[in-house]
Order: structure tokens, then sequence, then C-alpha cells
């Protein structure tokens, strides 16, 4: 387990897991939420993400850019790219909006340029798989090759299965037993 893997566990157990009556995207319940967004916009947590979903990308290498459908996967590919960077590798991050815009250039995938390139599509808690295999049809509309999915969080509801059915590699870096929970 890598160093970044364990700080960003134990900030994740402290600081993003909440416990009460919650519904999640799949319209199922749960008694606990991990809210990631509150530590992927955070100066502690943003370096130790890009470092454990930089170690999941490495996997598929070479990639040519990261990101997925906004918002969640927004600040997820920033810092992956800037630790990405900071190691004096190149890599780019991109944005999938849900839809494409209807004004400018009508784009549905912003940044850099994707077609014909590698990518792998990122996620901050995966439940059903949903978002990002709307973003792998959007980035393949466009020509990008997707070679993977990589998640932080996988709360083991299906997603990984869905996304591998679907015909992607699917990695996550913490399972729920890292985070002491179970199984919704």
């Amino acid at each position: 387990m890598t160093d970044a893997r364990t700080r960003l566990i134990q900030l994740i157990r402290d600081e993003a897991v909440f416990h009460g009556d919650f519904t999640l995207t799949s319209g199922k319940k749960a008694s606990y939420y991990i809210d990631l967004r509150k530590l992927s916009l955070d100066h502690r947590a943003a370096p130790l993400i890009g470092d454990v979903l930089l170690e999941l990308v490495d996997e598929f290498a070479p990639v040519a850019a990261v990101g997925g459908l906004t918002m969640g996967a927004d600040p997820l590919a920033n810092a992956v790219m800037h630790r990405a960077v900071a190691r004096d590798r190149e890599l780019d991050a991109f944005v999938v909006r849900k839809e494409p815009k209807d004004h400018g250039r009508g784009r549905q995938v912003e940044g850099p340029d994707v077609a014909g390139k590698r990518v792998v599509v990122l996620e901050d808690t995966s439940t059903t798989g949903g978002s990002p295999l709307a973003a792998i049809e959007a980035l393949e509309k466009v020509g990008a090759e997707v070679v993977a999915v990589c998640t932080i969080v996988d709360r083991a509801t299906g997603a990984g299965e869905r996304i591998e059915a679907a015909g992607y590699p699917y990695r996550y870096a913490i399972g729920l037993e890292d985070l002491g929970l179970e199984a919704v």
C-alpha cells in the first residue's frame, strides 16, 4: 500500500464518510454516503488523489489524457494531470459534458483533441457505472480510444461488473473494506 493511498484512506474515513439515511444516484438507499467532492477540492487530498489515480492509470500506459463526466471527474483529472507534470510526464485532462453545448462550438468533450488518442475515464465513487459509461459514449463519438475506467472508491454495487461487461477494464484504488464499510 502506497503512502499516498494510506493517507487518502485516512482522510476519507475522517472527513468524507457521512452516516445517516441517503439516496444514491441509483435510487438505492444507503446508511452512509462517501462525499469525495469534499476531498477532491481540498488542498491536502488533491495531490494524494492525483498520485493514487496516476498509479492506476499507469497500468494502461501510454495514455494521452484523463477525465470524465463533469463535475465529479473534473478535479480528479486536474489532480492526475498536475501530478504527472510534476514527474516530467505529458498527460492532459479533458471534461465530458452531460450534453453537447448548444452554442459556440457545440462540443461535449472539452479540452485537448482526444481523437485517435488513448484515454482513461476517471470517477470519484462508482455505484452503477452510469457516469463513466456516458463519458465513454461521448468520447468514442469524437474518436477517442478509451482504454480503462479508474475510480477512487468502489461501492461494491456492480459498477465494475457493468463497465467490464461493456468491454472496458475497471480499476479502483480503495474498496469499502479499506474504509471499514460494508456494501449496501
